[in-house]
């Protein structure tokens, strides 16, 4: 089994960070890329930042300059430093990995998601 837990959401001001974290737990074998999307009331849910296990990263354009995604392999942890929120920021935020098992001599790759973790911009 395999379970991403996620931690750090909550209420704050327009202009504050908020640092969330995600870590991997269970039967593992190697975490490839991991990622953090965002769900707003009514819209789809979009894909925020990403980190390869190389370290590579990418973003969302909105966010480019405000967020950063940092990495513990040894912690199998991901973060989400969030800096000069806005309230369009404001969504339920999903952690993403995709997970490499070993069972019985083989490698399976699936993809987990986290149960979400809510953040509201808001004065």
């Amino acid at each position: 089994q395999v379970q991403l837990v996620e931690s750090g959401g909550g209420l704050v001001q327009p202009g504050g960070s908020l640092r969330l974290s995600c870590a991997a737990s269970g039967s593992i074998f190697r975490i490839n890329a991991m990622g953090w999307y965002r769900q707003a009331p009514g819209k789809q849910r979009e894909l925020v930042a990403a980190i390869t296990s190389g370290g590579s990263t990418n973003y969302e354009d909105s966010v480019k300059g405000r967020f950063t995604i940092p990495r513990d392999n040894a912690k199998n942890t991901v973060y989400l430093q969030m800096n000069s929120l806005k309230p369009e920021d404001t969504a339920v935020y999903y952690c993403n990995a995709e997970i490499t098992k070993r069972s019985g001599g083989r490698y399976y790759t699936d993809g987990y998601w986290g149960q979400g973790t809510q953040v509201t911009v808001s004065s």
